[in-house]
């Protein structure tokens, strides 16, 4: 494998860039366990096409309604948004942007990401919280590939698709010490699920959130950077493999 060419995607950039816990590491720019640990995952999905397939309903959900939630920024900013379909990459990283506004995916003047929160209590726990630094570092990396000076993290709340809202009634019902799904019990229950789930009651304008992250081109060469080190760790840890019964 020749490593030096890896690129490492934007949505990981979180990982790569933690710091170590030790000084000393620290100051010498080494990569994090955290890094390590999840350079060896690309190891596996680079050397051997296995890649670790985690699926949540909250991320289940965020695919599925990636453009109801677009939909309703579009809305709350009065403009038409549409989703970006081309993948970008440069001599370092790759990514998939959502959403650029300006002449073309490649000279944008801004990248805008969807997060599609699960519920209104996942939603609303982003208020007054400053953003999660694993966003911040996926922002930089494709403004360093698209050329926006602004990119933005628009977190929305969308109604739960009906499929996934029926499974947890089911799960619900299987949980229950109740005769069938006629039985008060369960369908209070149910209906507090669905409530829970589906937000058209709730103004458009307060189910948008957006947090604004600038262009820093430090912190985009010290990506660049992490990456040249985390090249060098991909090979080192090559040669420990395949030399470690020898």
């Amino acid at each position: 494998m020749n490593w030096s060419e890896t690129l490492i995607r934007c949505s990981s950039l979180g990982n790569l860039m933690t710091e170590p816990k030790e000084k000393s590491a620290k100051e010498a720019g080494e990569l994090s366990k955290t890094a390590k640990t999840h350079l060896k995952n690309v190891y596996i999905q680079e050397k051997y096409g296995r890649e670790k397939d985690i699926v949540t309903k909250q991320m289940k959900k965020g695919i599925e309604v990636e453009e109801d939630s677009i939909t309703l920024l579009s809305r709350v900013q009065k403009k038409m948004l549409f989703k970006n379909e081309r993948r970008l990459s440069n001599k370092f990283i790759t990514g998939l942007p959502d959403i650029f506004e300006g002449e073309s995916i490649d000279k944008a003047h801004s990248i805008t990401d969807i997060k599609s929160s699960y519920d209104l209590f996942t939603f609303l726990s982003n208020v007054g919280e400053s953003l999660d630094s694993s966003y911040y570092y996926q922002l930089q990396g494709y403004m360093a590939l698209s050329g926006a000076s602004v990119a933005y993290i628009a977190y929305c709340l969308v109604n739960t698709p009906n499929h996934i809202i029926d499974g947890e009634k089911y799960r619900l019902l299987k949980s229950m010490d109740v005769i069938s799904e006629d039985s008060p019990e369960y369908i209070k229950a149910a209906m507090k699920i669905e409530k829970n789930m589906t937000f058209d009651d709730i103004p458009k304008e307060e189910r948008v959130l957006i947090f604004t992250v600038d262009r820093d081109e430090a912190v985009i060469n010290k990506v660049y950077e992490k990456v040249e080190k985390a090249r060098e760790y991909l090979a080192q840890f090559e040669s420990t493999h395949l030399n470690f019964n020898k």
